[in-house]
């Protein structure tokens, strides 16, 4: 799967995950840059990228994901 490819998948998690559907993520996107992104959120979120893609995340790894390139790199890494 090529980085395009999960950053294609990313959106359409993020797109389920957050119910709307103008939401395009790139390298940079935070959890500023969308409305609706909490805590309570960013678990389901974490929960739903590990299911779309069968990676699992350490504890160190959500926590210290600074933004949605991040969350890239580590899926790449387990695919």
């Amino acid at each position: 799967m090529s980085r395009e490819e999960v950053f294609d998948t990313l959106n359409e998690v993020f797109r389920d995950v957050f119910d709307d559907e103008s939401i395009m993520v790139n390298e940079a996107t935070t959890s500023d840059d969308i409305e609706d992104w909490d805590s309570l959120e960013h678990i389901n979120l974490i929960a739903a990228v590990e299911q779309e893609f069968g990676v699992k995340f350490t504890m160190g790894q959500v926590v210290t994901m600074k933004n949605v390139g991040e969350m890239a790199d580590i899926i790449m890494s387990q695919i």
